[in-house]
């Protein structure tokens, strides 16, 4: 006999709902990543000095999108930074000179408890004048919940780019705090140097778990009215995409000399730019300048841009693209 009426509408909702099924497992991507022991939900991570200042500001970021947060670098001591002006934003991108202003561990501590309530990895970033603030600023740092530390050995207006730009130094400083803290360290090396794989092979033998590149670059502006700098302390550090083809090479040199893994960060304003990072060999990306130009929406747009993308050309995860640049 043939269906009834219902019989057949029960029978092609079920088809349709199957079907529907079918089509989600097909066009499903896996966007989770995981670094060192971090398990992150996408391979967004907010830059440190973007809207890190607080722990609200950080459990916002967390809330439009970002699969973890960087803190705006912390010292033992707080730090006053330079007098205005300290941020000039350009067309190509930024150059700040703010100084690492911040208010120091012991008050910066409730504010990483607060950016905990964001659901997703907090990663502190650290900073000292000598070797052993580096230890103990990341060791209470952990105490507060801190998920990852990230080391800024390279601010182009602090006090600490010696750090990473001296091979020693650079393995001394990530000593000092792998045997300080139990949680995974990461050192954000700069590119104004000769040779930077030399410096991530020391961080990676010195026992960094992953290597954040790159920092901004040192940079100077001059207002051509009154022949001086713009900015109080002369000097800044250029980030935005300006730098992207810059971090992107120093990315793509890393990976083939490194066995941990690599954050890229550098003028990341769209999916197209993330991924590039990623097929160059980056695990996952930072994102800071395109904040101040596209706001807290970039996170879901790049993310949106990078499920498209891998869709498109098949890819089931993002593990399938990172280093697919290196495979002729």
């Amino acid at each position: 006999m043939p269906p009834t009426i219902n019989g057949y509408y029960t029978i092609t909702f079920k088809c349709f709902i199957l079907n529907y099924y079918a089509r989600a497992l097909l066009g499903k991507v896996d966007l989770s990543v995981e670094i060192a022991s971090i398990k992150m939900r996408n391979p967004l991570i907010l830059a440190s000095g973007i809207l890190g200042t607080t722990g609200a500001l950080l459990k916002r970021v967390a809330m439009s999108g970002a699969g973890a947060v960087t803190t705006k670098s912390v010292s033992k001591k707080p730090r006053m930074g330079f007098q205005n002006p300290t941020v000039i934003k350009l067309e190509y991108g930024i150059i700040n000179a703010i100084g690492l202003s911040n208010p120091g561990i012991q008050e910066f501590k409730d504010e990483i408890k607060i950016a905990k309530e964001g659901g997703v990895p907090v990663i502190v970033s650290v900073f000292g004048e000598e070797l052993n603030e580096f230890a103990e600023v990341a060791y209470q740092a952990e105490e507060a919940g801190a998920d990852a530390i990230e080391l800024n050995l390279s601010c182009p207006h602090g006090p600490n780019i010696q750090y990473g730009q001296n091979p020693e130094l650079t393995y001394k400083v990530v000593s000092i705090v792998k045997s300080t803290v139990k949680i995974p360290v990461f050192a954000k090396l700069t590119p104004e140097v000769t040779n930077i794989v030399e410096i991530g092979l020391m961080a990676e033998k010195a026992g960094a778990d992953a290597i954040t590149a790159i920092n901004t670059l040192r940079s100077v502006i001059i207002d051509i009215k009154t022949a001086k700098p713009i900015l109080s302390n002369i000097y800044g550090g250029l980030s935005g995409q300006a730098i992207k083809p810059i971090a992107i090479r120093c990315v793509y040199q890393l990976y083939d000399s490194l066995c941990i893994p690599i954050i890229g960060v550098g003028g990341i304003m769209n999916y197209e730019d993330a991924i590039e990072f990623m097929m160059a060999g980056a695990n996952a990306v930072q994102i800071g300048s395109a904040i101040a130009f596209k706001g807290l929406e970039v996170f879901k747009e790049i993310e949106e841009g990078i499920v498209k993308f891998l869709r498109e050309y098949g890819y089931k995860s993002i593990k399938d693209i990172v280093g697919l640049a290196h495979k002729r």
